[in-house]
């Protein structure tokens, strides 16, 4: 993370916002700022990213898993994301990034995410993340029950499937 400015308004703007459920939808309006920019003139990749972590932290924030977390002594993990980029975002252009949990197993929530601009999707993807304990992964009937929450049953959506499968491969055939 290395937008502190941006960190920092996330975090007091989502702390006077209202609770949100696990299987709410975030929206948030954004615009692709100088520092953003790569050599070609438009958001860098890694920027993506980036931002999301941003929609992750408010996530957290307003479902009330930030404050599990800080009582428990969990810490979050991301295990991996996919994103496919479609077309670029210009400077100073404005776009929307919508964030939700797709479908959590074991340990790992998944969480969908789509940047937007002029009604046309930019760049979309999945990432997992988990809490993680002194004890190693915090199983997610744990942490949703600490939340007063029933674990979501939703099944794994056909991408989240296909992206684990070539994930176990990929790390199959590491070096």
């Amino acid at each position: 993370m290395n937008l502190y400015l941006r960190l920092l308004w996330t975090l007091l703007r989502c702390w006077r916002m209202p609770r949100i459920g696990p299987a709410d939808t975030l929206v948030r309006q954004w615009r692709v700022l100088p520092n953003d920019l790569d050599i070609n003139g438009h958001m860098n990749n890694g920027r993506y990213l980036t931002v999301v972590d941003l929609m992750l932290i408010e996530y957290f924030v307003r479902s009330g898993f930030a404050r599990v977390m800080l009582r428990e002594g969990w810490k979050p993990m991301s295990g991996g994301s996919i994103i496919s980029y479609r077309r670029g975002l210009r400077p100073l252009q404005t776009y929307e990034l919508r964030f939700r949990l797709a479908a959590c197993d074991e340990h790992w929530n998944y969480m969908r995410f789509e940047f937007a601009s002029e009604g046309k999707v930019c760049a979309a993807g999945v990432m997992k993340g988990a809490a993680v304990g002194r004890g190693g992964f915090v199983p997610n009937a744990v942490s949703y029950g600490k939340l007063g929450m029933p674990l979501p049953e939703a099944p794994l959506p056909s991408p989240v499937t296909h992206w684990l499968a070539a994930e176990r491969d990929v790390m199959a055939g590491a070096w």
